[in-house]
């Protein structure tokens, strides 16, 4: 299926390439260096790029490009998936998946690639098991290795190599068994100048670490579960029972795993939890302007907003600003003419605000007084959605209840200990 795999970094650079057939020259990136020229942001590259010979499927993470060379038609979506497991499999060895990680780790990115693909086709993608087979990087092993010439790679095959179920390695074995649950929710608005929401949706990840004794069989219940859309699920659940039931029956990876990634699709549900007071003006004369924003805390939400920042793309006519900040900083760049705000914690005491003087190029054009905000912030132990856990079922070998469950249940998080 896949033929070969270059990584390029976002300046054009080559930085590693793999093939697991015959080797492919590099000039067949050409065809992705035009249309990234074309493309202008790096976001905007069409995931598939056809050529006479080839296909090219591509994905951006970590300002790294995964390109990979097909010469058959395929599922693009199949690779594309594929793509995101090798960033998620270098991001769980090595801390960060960045061009200089990769750099530093060659050798065991290798060994990565040829374990999870055999022949171009997918092999193993698990992370339990390429642990197994491929030990993690660490400071004394690399010493050990250096030394004795060893290899990270293991002697014998991974137990659940050849099993029914490849995500979880056999003979187990926990003191204090143990499983948490957490929901994080994203919420994408847009919100105009008087305060109403345009649109809004919520996408959201349940992400559960699982430590529990053998081979544990878990049945996750919701009370709400017809508010999840568009649901995408780890192979560990039984998709067939979620169809019938809207239950989540899984026997989980050992260790932390995603176990479902959903959409909510609520333009009726989603309380904003913050206010924006704005007030952007520029004189007639085109030379200087005036700014004045404020953000607060709406009554309902009754949590702490964290995390908050205040983006905004100003005027290309904008030379400089004066501006003062009651709270954080804040920072603007004259080249790509973008104001960031950096709040943090949102104190309801005493309300943000940043206001100042905008230094504007002299005649020139009056500039649109209502450039777009982009709003970001975190609120902890909150499901903005209202999805609830009901019930949380775990069965041991022969399907043997766990004894002594206590549930610890929060907002935002459900934890399970025995």
């Amino acid at each position: 299926m896949i033929h070969s795999l270059f990584l390029i970094n976002s300046a054009g650079d080559i930085f590693l390439e793999k093939h697991w057939k015959s080797v492919v020259g590099r000039s067949v990136c050409d065809y992705f260096f035009e249309a990234q020229e074309k493309a202008g942001e790096p976001e905007n590259v069409p995931p598939v790029i056809s050529t006479p010979h080839h296909y090219l499927i591509n994905i951006f993470r970590d300002r790294i490009f995964f390109v990979s060379v097909i010469q058959t038609e395929v599922p693009p979506l199949f690779v594309i998936e594929f793509l995101h497991r090798v960033a998620e499999t270098f991001q769980d060895y090595f801390g960060e998946c960045s061009e200089s990680t990769i750099k530093d780790n060659v050798v065991i990115v290798y060994e990565l690639l040829e374990e999870m693909l055999d022949n171009g086709f997918p092999l193993a993608t698990e992370s339990n098991i390429l642990k197994e087979l491929i030990k993690p990087p660490t400071i004394l092993r690399s010493m050990v290795n250096t030394i004795t010439g060893s290899s990270n790679v293991g002697a014998t095959l991974p137990t659940g190599q050849l099993s029914t179920i490849p995500w979880r390695r056999a003979g187990v074995k926990y003191t204090n068994n143990e499983a948490y649950f957490d929901a994080i929710e994203e919420i994408d608005a847009i919100i105009d100048k008087s305060g109403s929401t345009v649109c809004a949706e919520i996408q959201g990840v349940i992400d559960a670490c699982v430590k529990l004794t053998g081979m544990p069989d878990l049945t996750l219940s919701f009370m709400n579960p017809r508010l999840l859309d568009d649901v995408s699920f780890h192979p560990c659940v039984r998709f067939k029972r979620w169809e019938s039931e809207r239950v989540l029956s899984f026997i989980p990876p050992d260790g932390s795993f995603r176990l479902m990634s959903y959409h909510v699709s609520a333009q009726n549900l989603v309380a904003i939890p913050i206010y924006v007071k704005q007030n952007i003006s520029f004189f007639e004369s085109g030379s200087s302007g005036r700014l004045d924003i404020t953000l607060g805390p709406k009554q309902t939400m009754g949590k702490q907003v964290e995390g908050l920042t205040v983006t905004m793309h100003m005027p290309k006519v904008l030379l400089s600003v004066n501006l003062t900040a009651t709270q954080g900083t804040h920072k603007f760049d004259p080249v790509t003419k973008v104001l960031v705000w950096d709040i943090g914690k949102l104190n309801p005491q005493k309300l943000p605000n940043l206001k100042g003087s905008l230094s504007v190029q002299s005649g020139a054009p009056k500039p649109e007084e209502n450039p777009t905000l982009n709003i970001d912030f975190k609120i902890q132990q909150l499901a903005i959605s209202g999805l609830k856990v009901s019930r949380l079922d775990m069965y041991g070998e022969k399907y043997k209840p766990f004894k002594g469950v206590k549930y610890i249940t929060k907002a935002g998080r459900f934890q399970v200990r025995t």
